[in-house]
């Protein structure tokens, strides 16, 4: 039996298994990477604000990255794309 394509898994279960695998590794890039990916602070970027550094301790930026994606509904384009860096990062990673 072959195994399901991350790509095909529901968006909520491939962010739960690369979320949980870069809370293990502790790697605040891939969380600062996801962060500045969000709907929301693309469109700060787009109209010349600055997306700055992520700061603060892991734990912040885990908490702010989870709380960006309960804010909603997401556009297909972001969608896809988290959706590719996720299934790419459980590769590289697992």
């Amino acid at each position: 039996m072959t195994e399901m394509p991350l790509e095909d898994l529901p968006f909520d279960e491939l962010r739960h298994k690369a979320f949980h695998i870069a809370e293990k590794r502790l790697d605040v890039g891939f969380f600062s990477d996801v962060f500045s990916h969000m709907p929301g602070m693309v469109a700060i970027e787009g109209e010349g604000g600055d997306l700055g550094a992520v700061g603060g301790t892991f734990i912040e930026t885990v908490r702010a990255v989870k709380e960006m994606f309960g804010k909603g509904e997401m556009d297909p384009t972001s969608e896809a794309l988290l959706r590719a860096r996720f299934a790419t990062y459980i590769r590289e990673h697992s």
